[in-house]
């Protein structure tokens, strides 16, 4: 009787490990990024279908903690190869996700490479290998800060000065904690580990899951980075006064106003980012007027006391949350943008009972979106006027600047875990 050996299995078609559909979803949300210019939170609905919700998460991290660490993870690349790697080829893409992996997210080591390997089936497994065991032998470190983009670098350099470029790159080496907003005054005890930066609001160290905190299901707080409260603060008690606000969603604004007693009026475009806002307004118990429309046709049945524009801009601001953006968003865009911005303001302004406020914010970090902005509309309406911003009306350590705007640069409250980068400007329509 002859025996008979088992049949081996041809070169690559082992099984995959576990954990190798996450990678590939991280590969799938860097392509998405990198090369269509995709908005990550945008495609990693697509990239992670199928993934259960702790995989989806763990894909999303990869990926932004490659784009975070994208230009210091290729310049360890490239000092390990004899010939530079083209930018495109999927040897370098899988190099990428796996040294964000082991350098910045410390994912074990055989983990890493073993969900590498499968992910350049056909190509150079044996470079990959050899660059990943190098890492490991040499011990490769990422710098004490990532490095931005050049073309950010270089324009932040020449609008902010050195010292906050710096602030940016140490703002960008890590997610920034988790912020609250709350409707009444949260209760201490159950908030040990919190710190109060203002009224109504509590920083927490990251990693706690959302959902589990004390009194989400209550409903009375939600997740909004201080900066991004001020504009609505800044507007102050309602007093049952009419308020629009205008590309409302996902909606903290408008509950902040709700909170404080205005009628507000929530308009934005996106009918699925309205869903979220409607959402949050059921779970927190407050009450508004949701109308779903672009600003550019809509027109509001009667002027507001007041009139919030938190317009659509580059988001350069919440880079450290979304670092997806600084690999996006170039000189064309901001310049596309800002032309939105200028029509957008003009209709807001009329939507403004004589006497009344209007308030334009972004989360961005160029002047052409902020200072620039307001600078043209006041040439434009010399009826109007700047209503200062006072100190006193401003978390401690963020401070109005000479013109009377706000403008929070990477650095403020750097020691207490930073805050996003806004511009914000009051102005006061002419009395009639």
């Amino acid at each position: 009787m002859v025996e008979r050996r088992p049949r081996r299995r041809p070169a690559g078609s082992e099984p995959d490990p576990p954990g190798t559909p996450t990678r590939r979803a991280a590969l799938r949300l860097l392509d998405a990024v990198l090369r269509r210019g995709d908005p990550l939170d945008l495609a990693a609905h697509a990239a992670t279908q199928g993934l259960a919700p702790a995989d989806r998460a763990f894909a999303v991290a990869i990926a932004s903690e490659t784009l975070r660490w994208i230009t210091d993870i290729d310049a360890l690349i490239d000092s390990a190869t004899a010939q530079i790697l083209p930018d495109d080829v999927k040897s370098r893409a899988v190099l990428r996700i796996a040294l964000a992996q082991l350098l910045a997210l410390g994912s074990p080591a055989h983990a890493v490479v073993a969900t590498a390997l499968p992910l350049v089936a056909g190509g150079p497994r044996r470079l990959v290998h050899a660059i990943l065991s190098r890492a490991q032998q040499d011990e490769w470190k990422l710098p004490e800060r990532a490095t931005l983009p050049l073309a950010t670098a270089e324009r932040w350099a020449e609008q902010w000065g050195l010292a906050t470029l710096e602030a940016a790159e140490a703002g960008w080496s890590a997610p920034p904690p988790i912020d609250l907003s709350f409707a009444g005054d949260p209760v201490a005890a159950e908030w040990t580990d919190a710190v109060a930066l203002a009224p109504r609001h509590l920083r927490l160290p990251r990693g706690q899951a959302v959902e589990a905190m004390p009194g989400f299901r209550e409903g009375g707080w939600w997740v909004q980075d201080l900066a991004a409260s001020l504009p609505a603060r800044l507007l102050g008690d309602g007093g049952g006064r009419s308020v629009l606000d205008l590309c409302a969603a996902p909606g903290g604004k408008t509950m902040q106003l709700a909170a404080a007693g205005w009628a507000v009026v929530a308009v934005d475009s996106s009918a699925k980012r309205l869903d979220r806002l409607t959402d949050n307004m059921t779970r927190t118990g407050l009450a508004a007027d949701v109308v779903q429309a672009d600003i550019r046709s809509w027109e509001p049945a009667a002027p507001a006391d007041a009139v919030l524009l938190d317009a659509p801009c580059s988001a350069t601001g919440i880079f450290r949350r979304h670092p997806d953006v600084l690999h996006r968003i170039e000189a064309r865009e901001i310049a596309e943008l800002a032309a939105l911005q200028t029509e957008l303001l003009a209709r807001a302004a009329r939507w403004v009972k004589p006497g009344g406020a209007l308030i334009y914010a972004t989360c961005s970090l160029e002047r052409a979106e902020g200072e620039d902005q307001v600078a043209t509309f006041l040439t434009r309406n010399p009826a109007w006027r700047v209503d200062a911003v006072r100190a006193d009306e401003l978390p401690a350590a963020i401070a109005p600047d000479a013109s009377g705007f706000v403008r929070t640069l990477p650095g403020v409250l750097g020691d207490a875990g930073g805050l996003d980068g806004f511009f914000i400007a009051r102005l006061r329509a002419p009395a009639g």
